[in-house]
């Protein structure tokens, strides 16, 4: 009798992979599993995890056969969780990088790990917030506020302690999460201190954050996104310039803008949108640009999109960068990028880049606001050579896709807006 294992081996390389990305039955996703690595079993038949072999220097490697069928199958919320667990996310299995924090706990709301990132592709290495091998998260519908915070909590208390000790300031006892009241005083002590004294000994002026969310690859293996689908984001602190920092572009804008008008460019934008007018110039349709607003911030569709379905969440206070958001303030960033990201997934987006732009730690003017811009990645709208020209050409107007976003934000059920941190 022929076996399903025979079928697949008679396929071509195109078609395994497109298998990979989009069965359904975990039983046919474990065979390709099979053969894209070698696999350790128990008693039961169960995959417990990898088979490894030392490699010339001695540093044990799993054994992987076809590192595009492995991250592909791997990507598949269909496949069977131990076989995630087993190839992508139990600790260690993806290199050397050490856990060197954690939020939560095994088998409680969320848990997630800190990963130090050292086989980065920043210089001096960045950090990641996983979430952990017991709390998988593929789809964003499954990722829960409680997840985010914790993600985000990752992202701001590893930022507030490192700038601390470059300050010389007494830090909280280590090995320890920090309770949000004492996140909030660090927070106030390394902001005034930094308001005391010269920046200019800082090795580190800037916060870098992003978030590549999905994961594809084609048939002909053009490979789409991020590395795999389990739920991360990533962050560093960048050195003053000539080291980048994509906030800086928004600092020149802001300089020439006030050079040129004398006003503040951001003052002017956020009245702008307040008062926008439907970009065709007709009157009866939608005309707002806003998806979501609170006191804190705004979600909107911008003007000019850098990409198709593009959205920005803009601090409505004069706040440049997270060292300046307060406990408020960084509760309503994290609900609104959640909501951001559940709004576009209800519209059937798979693939999403996000981005802060922050001003520099040492930069005094109060305009320049924190900015996050969140970039799909659509079938019929990638990266293409108008965007390279700065045409941003997209196949609807700006209000409509917000009134698009406002019916889908009406529809999805989940925790209400969150209140200051105490």
């Amino acid at each position: 009798a022929l076996t399903l294992n025979q079928p697949l081996a008679l396929l071509p390389r195109p078609l395994l992979l497109t298998l990979a990305a989009t069965s359904h039955d975990p039983v046919e996703l474990t065979m390709l599993a099979a053969r894209a690595a070698e696999f350790c079993r128990g008693k039961d038949s169960e995959v417990s995890g990898l088979l490894y072999r030392k490699n010339d220097n001695e540093r044990p490697r799993p054994l992987i056969h076809d590192h595009e069928l492995y991250e592909t199958v791997a990507n598949n919320p269909r496949l069977p969780d131990s076989y995630k667990e087993a190839m992508v996310l139990r600790p260690g299995v993806q290199g050397g990088s050490e856990i060197v924090g954690e939020y939560g706990q095994p088998g409680g709301e969320t848990h997630i790990f800190e990963y130090l990132r050292r086989n980065s592709y920043i210089p001096w290495g960045h950090y990641a917030a996983n979430l952990a091998d017991d709390t998988i998260r593929y789809r964003i519908n499954d990722l829960s506020f409680a997840d985010m915070r914790g993600l985000r909590h990752l992202y701001y208390q590893r930022s507030y302690l490192r700038l601390a000790e470059m300050l010389k300031l007494s830090r909280p006892r280590p090995r320890r999460n920090l309770e949000p009241h004492e996140l909030e005083e660090l927070r106030v002590r390394v902001l005034a201190l930094l308001q005391e004294s010269s920046p200019a000994a800082l090795p580190y002026t800037a916060t870098l954050w992003g978030w590549n969310f999905g994961y594809d690859l084609t048939g002909s293996g053009f490979r789409l996104h991020a590395s795999h689908q389990q739920i991360h984001q990533q962050y560093a602190l960048i050195p003053p310039p000539p080291a980048f920092s994509c906030g800086d572009q928004v600092s020149r804008c802001v300089e020439e803008y006030r050079w040129v008008t004398g006003r503040g460019l951001f003052a002017d934008y956020l009245r702008a949108i307040a008062a926008n007018r439907r970009t065709d110039g007709r009157s009866g349709g939608p005309d707002s640009l806003i998806i979501y607003e609170d006191k804190q911030l705004i979600l909107l569709v911008p003007k000019a999109q850098l990409s198709q379905w593009e959205l920005q969440i803009i601090c409505k206070e004069e706040v440049g960068n997270i060292l300046e958001a307060d406990g408020e303030c960084r509760a309503a960033l994290d609900y609104a990028l959640l909501l951001a990201q559940r709004i576009l997934a209800a519209l059937g987006t798979t693939l999403v880049t996000s981005l802060e732009y922050g001003k520099r730690l040492d930069n005094p003017d109060s305009d320049q606001r924190l900015l996050y811009s969140l970039l799909p990645k659509l079938p019929w709208s990638m990266g293409a050579f108008s965007e390279a020209q700065h045409r941003f050409i997209c196949g609807h107007y700006p209000e409509d896709f917000a009134a698009a976003c406002r019916e889908q934000a009406k529809k999805i059920s989940g925790e209400p807006p969150p209140q200051c941190c105490p």
